[in-house]
């Protein structure tokens, strides 16, 4: 808590919430302690005259080296006797200084931040919707090291199955070559006449054959002579 401002009873409470969330939000990289309300718990600075920030960043390390530094602002607390005091102080520690104030008061924070000549690490602003509180980063220092940003993951392509290849067409029997119909018609005409005509040519062979005459008529064949009669 301010050591110059005495807050409201609302705007402490609000300042107390922010104070919890920002808590859980660098519990993700840090060993975080917090200054709610009047408790003065974690301290920075020498011993003789220690601040006691809202939040203290300590690296998970063995060490338990100060990582940063996190002040939450109200609107009340957004003027020049605190900035003086109180962010002067912070900007002068060897680490990071965040600084979080209500999005109404982003213009007045960096006006006091620039005649005064305090090095903010990172200016957040917040604004409540709803029932919830929002944080935007809105400065950061040039040579302040980026947050990591969360990269939302393609999801798996699916494996692409191979498509059924068409089954391979049935290979085809070699087409027997038909006879022309002429010759399928003389073939069947031939075994049709011989079958038919075959008495007919053999009694041919069997008649007489008739002679001709010599005028060129055909002479009538002599009757056969009747064999004798025995007695």
């Amino acid at each position: 808590m301010s050591p110059i401002l005495v807050r409201p009873v609302r705007e402490q409470l609000e300042h107390d919430r922010v104070i919890r969330l920002l808590q859980a939000k660098y519990k993700r990289k840090f060993e975080v302690a917090i200054n709610p309300g009047h408790e003065q718990t974690a301290p920075v600075g020498p011993p003789p005259s220690p601040w006691y920030p809202d939040l203290v960043l300590h690296s998970t390390e063995r060490g338990r080296r100060l990582a940063g530094i996190v002040e939450v602002e109200t609107a009340e607390s957004v003027n020049n006797l605190e900035a003086m005091s109180q962010w002067a102080a912070f900007a002068r520690q060897r680490t990071e200084f965040h600084l979080y104030v209500p999005a109404a008061s982003i213009d007045v924070t960096r006006r006091l931040c620039a005649d005064i000549g305090i090095e903010v690490t990172e200016i957040w602003a917040y604004h409540a919707v709803g029932d919830q509180l929002r944080f935007v980063l809105v400065q950061r220092a040039a040579g302040a090291s980026k947050p990591p940003k969360a990269v939302a993951k393609a999801p798996p392509k699916p494996a692409k199955s191979a498509a059924p290849k068409p089954p391979a067409p049935a290979a085809k029997r070699p087409a027997v070559a038909k006879p022309p119909a002429k010759v399928a018609a003389r073939n069947g005409g031939s075994k049709n006449s011989a079958s038919k005509n075959g008495p007919l040519k053999a009694a041919a062979k069997k008649a007489v054959p008739v002679r001709r005459a010599a005028s060129g008529r055909p002479s009538a064949p002599k009757p056969a002579s009747k064999p004798a009669k025995r007695r």
